[in-house]
């Protein structure tokens, strides 16, 4: 199996308004896929769609090998969420939160086992929070607590990692810190998909780029060389513009 995501003219529509529109899709195992766009481009629901949290309208959709409607090992998949937090408001320390990415491949109530407990030092190890596992995450900062959420993703050994907008809200020092922590796993061969809204750091590990407008994916190739996604969706846009090329209007 060469391909971790495979998405051939899909679409989603939310509310009866089309939101995701014949979108084909491919992340090989191994490579690191940015899917970039402004906001309201359906980025997130995309992902939401790959996630299984909202519903395809239509189109063949591949996690793993295995069709999406069969697909049930979701513990091989890690998922960040856009502007998650990992402060639930019930106390819990880094440890507590991180420990609970591993409760899919394990009984509950039951002792974590060496593997499961090596996974977790390994998760903490890659985001830097060993020295702060037993903190409570209602005291971290917004950053460290998205390195919680990164951590908790990780110990359950992804064999795909989803990220959806980690740098939004997030100063300049921790998103080349997210670089950093990410850097060890792709050098290692991990899949990941970033969902950005502008690639800052995380430019040099990002293998290609796809970009979504309204919807529809616009461009589907090597990264840019400028890093502003705003100068390179507004040039490629520009080009569609002279080639006559319908993107499909819509408010999303």
């Amino acid at each position: 199996m060469t391909t971790a995501i495979a998405v051939r003219d899909g679409n989603i529509a939310l509310g009866g308004r089309p939101v995701v529109r014949g979108v084909d899709l491919s992340v090989r195992r191994g490579e690191v896929v940015a899917l970039l766009g402004s906001n309201g481009s359906g980025k997130t629901t995309l992902v939401r769609g790959l996630m299984g949290l909202v519903p395809w309208s239509s189109g063949d959709v591949q996690l793993l090998g295995t069709p999406q409607r069969r697909f049930n090992e979701w513990h091989r998949l890690g998922y960040v969420p856009q502007e998650g937090s990992a402060n639930s408001g019930i106390p819990a320390t880094v440890l507590e939160v991180v420990s609970s990415g591993r409760l899919s491949r394990r009984r509950l109530l039951l002792p974590l086992p060496r593997r499961d407990r090596d996974a977790v030092r390994a998760a903490l190890r890659a985001v830097e929070l060993e020295d702060q596992q037993h903190d409570a995450v209602s005291q971290l900062s917004g950053g460290q607590q998205q390195r919680v959420l990164i951590a908790r993703a990780l110990a359950g050994e992804p064999d795909l990692l989803v990220l959806d907008e980690p740098n939004a809200g997030v100063d300049r020092h921790n998103q080349v810190g997210l670089a950093a922590t990410l850097r060890p796993m792709v050098e290692s061969g991990a899949t990941v998909l970033l969902v950005l809204h502008e690639m800052g750091p995380l430019a040099e590990l990002i293998d290609r780029v796809v970009v979504l407008r309204h919807g529809r994916v616009t461009y589907d190739g090597i990264p840019p060389t400028d890093d502003s996604l705003d100068e390179f969706h507004s040039h490629h846009h520009s080009r569609h513009q002279r080639d006559r090329t319908p993107l499909g209007g819509g408010p999303l």
